[in-house]
């Protein structure tokens, strides 16, 4: 079957390297086989559909919300704008307990620290298995209707050996983008040298057949530059990609180490010196920000703006975790973006689609081009600007992924 979306008021691509935040007015788009199979406007459509496969297809005239031949179905979005799915680079998806009370006392003037990841570790460690799994599909439907097609999540609410492969065998059951994270914090009662050895022997040996990725907190009350340039080498002899928490409590070596290594993504980018944006600049290592957790823990905001002005790559991602950012909506980082950190909506949407792709070095979702994944939203909306200027509503309409429809409403 192939599907044609038709009355689309607004298609966003990010096809143009030229104009990556440009629009297409009265658009159309046609899907075959889970792909996109062209984009442009719609009143091209017709020709489209009629040059596929020699004919084949029906032509499709007047419609009404859905017709159907027997090798097309024509869907009519109703003037609603249309964007790719929203890819989510940076969550911690898999844990057990509830950090509410510290949310709570940050919003009377409790500065946040690290070391609330130990009360979850705990709570996780506690954890039934089946238990994590059901409310880690609660997630997953969550993160699809807000309109998040792609996502990735991170290990680390367990550091034992036998728990992180757990939580990592969990977690790839419903991503293939899965991050060791063994590195989150040292655990109560552990020397420092010896959980390093662990983290770069036994316990990346267990966690390895899960996942792609490999990432450490590298800040105060974490791990040292040291320990974290060792864990992250240790990662990447063993074939995983390179992910890193920087720059989240202060400046730090975060950024410096994950451009230095080549790292996909350093993420945080709370605070940044000049010499830490110009490094970014430089590389090619993606500057991923998380405002639901300045949101939520009442730090300052990173600044966009000097990022995107000086070149640099920056994605948005929810960092959707039970201490300092419990939130899986996109939709609200967007909203943050534009309020808070300096970025136009487009250059939002963008870093929330096309930029997540980038920090997962992916070139198959995050984008409506002819041969990418048909992963998209169709908004209750005519235009993008709305994800902005109605925060808090919730305006996703439908989802689609691979060209199915995974959630609607």
């Amino acid at each position: 079957m192939v599907t044609l979306l038709t009355g689309i008021a607004e298609l966003t691509t990010n096809a143009d390297a030229a104009a990556p935040t440009a629009t297409i007015a009265d658009a159309a788009l046609l899907i075959e086989d889970g792909r996109v199979a062209w984009v442009g406007a719609a009143a091209d459509a017709e020709t489209a559909v009629a040059a596929r496969d020699g004919g084949r297809l029906s032509t499709f005239g007047a419609v009404t919300a859905v017709s159907r031949s027997e090798h097309l179905e024509v869907v009519d979005v109703g003037g609603r704008a249309v964007i790719p799915g929203f890819v989510d680079s940076h969550t911690h998806l898999v844990f057990g307990g509830d950090r509410a009370d510290e949310f709570e006392a940050r919003m009377t003037g409790t500065p946040y620290a690290a070391g609330g990841i130990r009360r979850t570790v705990a709570a996780t460690r506690a954890a039934d298995e089946d238990v994590l799994r059901s409310r880690l599909a609660g997630f997953v439907s969550e993160l699809h209707g807000q309109g998040t097609t792609t996502f990735e999540i991170k290990t680390g609410y367990d550091l034992t050996v036998a728990g992180e492969a757990r939580l990592a065998r969990l977690a790839a059951e419903v991503t293939e983008e899965v991050t060791y994270l063994g590195a989150h914090v040292v655990p109560e009662g552990a020397g420092r040298d010896d959980y390093v050895d662990l983290v770069c022997g036994p316990m990346l040996e267990a966690a390895r057949p899960h996942v792609r990725w490999i990432d450490v907190f590298c800040e105060s009350g974490a791990f040292t530059a040291a320990e974290s340039e060792r864990i992250l080498r240790a990662g990447a002899a063993a074939g995983l990609g390179v992910r890193v928490h920087g720059n989240q409590l202060g400046t730090g070596p975060g950024v410096e180490l994950a451009v230095r290594l080549g790292a996909a993504s350093v993420d945080h980018c709370t605070y940044l010196t000049d010499a830490d944006v110009a490094a970014l600049a430089a590389g090619d290592t993606v500057a991923t920000l998380l405002p639901g957790v300045e949101f939520s823990t009442r730090q300052p905001y990173p600044n966009a703006r000097r990022l995107l002005d000086a070149g640099v790559t920056v994605a948005l991602a929810s960092d959707c975790n039970p201490g300092s950012s419990f939130t899986s909506s996109m939709p609200l980082m967007i909203a943050l973006a534009v309020r808070e950190m300096g970025m136009t909506v487009g250059e939002a949407v963008w870093a929330a689609t096309a930029g997540g792709a980038r920090a997962l070095r992916r070139t198959d979702v995050g984008q409506l081009a002819p041969s990418a994944r048909a992963d998209l939203v169709v908004l209750d909306a005519p235009s993008r600007r709305h994800l902005a200027y109605r925060p808090g509503v919730p305006l996703v309409h439908r989802v689609y992924r691979g060209g199915e429809v995974i959630a609607a409403r």
